[in-house]
């Protein structure tokens, strides 16, 4: 039979998840929706993703595509999955793709939010999917700070060890903080992240709020192309993947 690509658009809470990425032994994002796709596919599947998450970060916007020679109708694929997978995954759509679609290679944005509940005690409701900061913030340094980052620039100072992409310069089209009351939201929009890249700009983000650094530190610790010159890395449960951005040819709204 014909060989089809499917896109999928995958919401997931990644408290319980060892990340996306398919490890021996561990429960992983990518583990458990294969197995869904197999089952409804009666066949082995293998998924690419847009973004790999780390552990403790959660999707709302995920997109993956696969490979099948499994002739089901759109809906198919979402239900069928969705009564294999536990309540913390979900597809949310389905559609046929051309072949030159890549879930990864052909995005042209992604955004990313992180939120941050600034209060005097820590949160017992929600305490996974926010990162608790006790300490007072200044949205507004953190908004200065943070348009430093506007443009194409080598973000070595913001990459993890384990990075491994090819090159460290990105480019940010968007980046905003803003507070609803208790919580401060940093949103992301650029054409690729590094691996721990938000995590590790929040992580400056906080130490400028906090008044520990002017906002022009950021622009310091980016020019310095070292990640020895930033603040910690930010933990992952305060971390959303929101949105991958196609081309429209695609027909991908998501």
């Amino acid at each position: 039979m014909e060989l089809r690509r499917y896109a999928l658009g995958v919401e997931y809470d990644g408290a319980d998840f060892h990340g996306w990425q398919q490890q021996d032994g561990l429960r992983t994002v990518q583990t458990e929706l294969q197995h869904a796709l197999s089952q409804v596919a009666n066949e082995p599947i293998e998924v690419v993703c847009a973004g790999r998450t780390d552990k403790g970060v959660h999707a709302y916007g995920q997109v993956v595509h696969f490979n099948t020679k499994a002739d089901r109708p759109l809906h198919a694929w979402i239900l069928g999955c969705n009564s294999i997978l536990k309540s913390d995954i979900a597809v949310k759509w389905s559609k046929e793709v051309s072949d030159d679609f890549h879930a990864r290679f052909t995005a042209l944005k992604r955004t990313y939010r992180y939120i941050i509940g600034n209060t005097a005690t820590p949160p017992a409701i929600m305490c996974h999917y926010q990162t608790w900061y006790i300490k007072s913030l200044d949205e507004q340094k953190m908004l200065q700070a943070a348009q430093h980052l506007l443009g194409k620039h080598d973000f070595s100072s913001f990459r993890g060890a384990n990075c491994q992409a090819k090159t460290p310069i990105r480019e940010v089209f968007e980046i905003k903080v803003q507070r609803q009351d208790h919580l401060i939201i940093v949103d992301i929009v650029a054409n690729a992240f590094l691996h721990h890249m938000v995590r590790n700009i929040v992580g400056v983000l906080i130490a400028i709020g906090e008044g520990k650094r002017p906002p022009t530190w950021m622009r310091d610790v980016l020019e310095a192309c070292d990640r020895k010159k930033g603040d910690v890395t930010a933990k992952p449960n305060g971390l959303y993947l929101m949105q991958v951005l196609y081309p429209k040819s695609y027909g991908i709204i998501t």
